[in-house]
């Protein structure tokens, strides 16, 4: 029985193309026990503003080093009610963003996070598959699979223990994963594509594909799956 697996860092209320990624596997693996990243997208994303692009960054403090993702904790209060009033300025004439207000409000408003990783996760699988109903399964965390060794082969034991017969990985990995390598366990190794992504109606010209998901949530709506890749 062929299965095709995705996996990749949690990311901070990502892109389109992150859920296109979940939506182009059967399972998908956080993989969230590697070195945090400074100054990536663990932590922050892009809104629009009528001033431009704006950051919008999760407080994980300076003791960053040597941690990894899934331990990083959130050092302030605050921030979640400062970042939900950016999103409901900044979008609060978006044709959409009454219908899906609540959802992320409560996503905000309604319980304080203090895990990085968990937080992500969270939101993540709650836009997947309530509001862009994604049926990809979510097997899980790589954390829980004791994972060592090189960069390029560390996660092969966990996809052979899960029965990865299609791993599709995203074009960052090119630089250390191969065809060959992967097939010597059995795997045949796919790359993702995100080229060809059609604007849509946004909000403070000019168009910018690469802003958190929330973007084509509240300017599309119940047609916002026409603008992504997978689902056509």
């Amino acid at each position: 029985m062929s299965k095709k697996i995705g996996m990749t860092q949690s990311n901070y209320i990502p892109w389109k193309g992150y859920f296109d990624y979940i939506n182009s596997v059967d399972e998908f693996y956080f993989y969230d026990d590697v070195q945090y990243t400074k100054q990536d997208w663990r932590n922050r994303n892009l809104i629009k503003s009528p001033k431009g692009l704006e950051w919008i960054s999760v407080p994980v403090g300076k003791k960053t080093r040597d941690r990894l993702i899934c331990d990083v904790e959130i050092t302030q209060n605050g921030w979640q009610k400062s970042h939900w009033g950016k999103i409901a300025q900044y979008y609060k004439d978006a044709p959409y963003f009454k219908m899906y207000r609540d959802f992320f409000k409560e996503i905000y408003l309604e319980k304080e996070w203090t895990n990085l990783s968990d937080m992500n996760q969270t939101i993540i699988k709650k836009i997947a598959q309530e509001i862009l109903d994604i049926q990809t399964k979510f097997g899980g965390d790589s954390r829980a699979y004791n994972l060592s060794g090189s960069k390029e082969d560390r996660y092969i034991p966990m996809l052979k223990e899960i029965g990865c017969t299609t791993y599709l990985s995203g074009p960052s990995a090119k630089s250390y994963l191969t065809e060959e390598s992967m097939a010597k366990h059995g795997i045949k190794l796919e790359w993702m594509n995100y080229e060809g992504y059609p604007e849509y109606t946004q909000l403070y010209p000019p168009f910018e594909h690469g802003v958190t998901v929330l973007d084509l949530i509240f300017n599309e709506g119940p047609q916002m799956k026409k603008s992504m890749l997978s689902f056509k």
